[in-house]
């Protein structure tokens, strides 16, 4: 029998992590002289309040989406790939490429190129440590980092010293071809009538974001292979007896939780940029770890993680502008989200699992 109901485990949970967490963010501003209520309304309405502060909200989420579905794939079969940031560099990588170097006659031909390149690179970026896991036992939490930094310094090079354009010092890509251009939310959106404000990086991409949360649950609850990496997550030796062999699903999974890492990069180098450059996937990747541990690994549970990160981004930048607080305080209050959503989740969890346990008897 669960200790409590899915439900409390699924909503209640995390809703209190983050009270938690903006109690004690509230504290710490107000311990250096500032109005934390006052802070909460400019965040706020800064991601919140109007549809441009809505436009970068939605664009953070989309990011935060594709690496949340990628760690949690991976972590549906035992696996925990922090690698998700080299992944979405790679995937940064393979945008580019497809972007610069095939014709493309419009944007939506572009975006299905472009998302496959991405997927691609991304997924062989995670193969290599899973082939490691898999078959030499190396640990997969130390080959996804290291696997980060050779990306960082793999791109580096890439940049300076390949793709970099004759005569320019900026270590970026060239201007990606016009027809790659994809459309913004706005024009989405003011195309059914709902107006929205110009110039925000929310674009099309945030569609394919919400497309790939229901083909993961999908994958995850409904299909041959959802069930295998599921028995492979709860047990490898009952999965071995099953039937189920240990090292292909091992593969399978990391090479779809790397592909859905590199498609962050079609919102942030195609969509937002419309260039490859450095540090492009912009920390998506860690963040896409607290995203699925405070969205329980579950698709849903991620979109809506998503959409608080992008708000605590988008708000903690508007923050950092209007308010005299200093943007290290914003980075404080994003951490201490993480902090209570993954590394102290049973602070919340074994007083609630006690007091249902206990209003259960009473019942009974």
């Amino acid at each position: 029998m669960d200790r409590m109901p899915h439900w409390a485990d699924v909503v209640l949970v995390p809703v209190l992590n983050v009270l938690i967490a903006f109690v004690l963010s509230g504290l710490v501003i107000w311990a250096i002289g500032e109005n934390p209520f006052d802070a909460m309304q400019i965040m706020v309405s800064g991601s919140l309040g109007s549809t441009y502060g809505w436009g970068y909200t939605l664009y953070y989420a989309t990011n935060f989406m594709f690496t949340g579905l990628g760690f949690a794939v991976a972590s549906h079969a035992g696996l925990f790939n922090i690698g998700g940031e080299g992944q979405a560099t790679l995937g940064g990588l393979g945008v580019a490429l497809m972007c610069l170097f095939i014709p493309w006659p419009n944007w939506w031909l572009a975006v299905i190129g472009a998302s496959l390149g991405a997927a691609v690179l991304g997924a062989a970026w995670a193969a290599i440590p899973a082939w490691l896991q898999a078959k030499r036992g190396s640990h997969i939490v130390i080959t996804t980092i290291m696997f980060n930094f050779i990306a960082a310094a793999l791109l580096n090079y890439l940049l300076v010293n390949v793709l970099r354009p004759v005569g320019s010092m900026d270590p970026a890509t060239a201007n990606f071809p016009k027809p790659t251009t994809l459309p913004e939310l706005n024009q989405i959106l003011g195309a059914i009538g709902i107006p929205f404000a110009k110039h925000t990086p929310a674009n099309v991409s945030l569609f394919i974001a919400i497309a790939a949360c229901v083909l993961v649950w999908a994958l995850i609850w409904h299909t041959r292979l959802g069930y295998q990496i599921r028995a492979l997550g709860k047990s490898e030796p009952a999965a071995l007896y099953a039937g189920i062999r240990p090292v292909r699903i091992t593969m399978y999974a990391m090479l779809i939780s790397g592909a859905l890492g590199g498609m962050m990069a079609v919102n942030s180098t195609m969509g937002e940029s419309g260039r490859l450059i450095m540090n492009a996937s912009e920390g998506a990747g860690f963040i896409g770890i607290a995203v699925a541990l405070m969205g329980r690994d579950h698709p849903f549970g991620i979109f809506l993680a998503a959409l608080l990160f992008g708000f605590l981004y988008q708000g903690g930048g508007e923050l950092a502008l209007w308010a005299n607080i200093p943007r290290e305080l914003v980075t404080v209050i994003q951490a201490l989200v993480i902090l209570f959503t993954g590394a102290l989740d049973n602070v919340v969890r074994l007083p609630l699992e006690a007091a249902f346990m206990r209003a259960r008897k009473r019942r009974g």
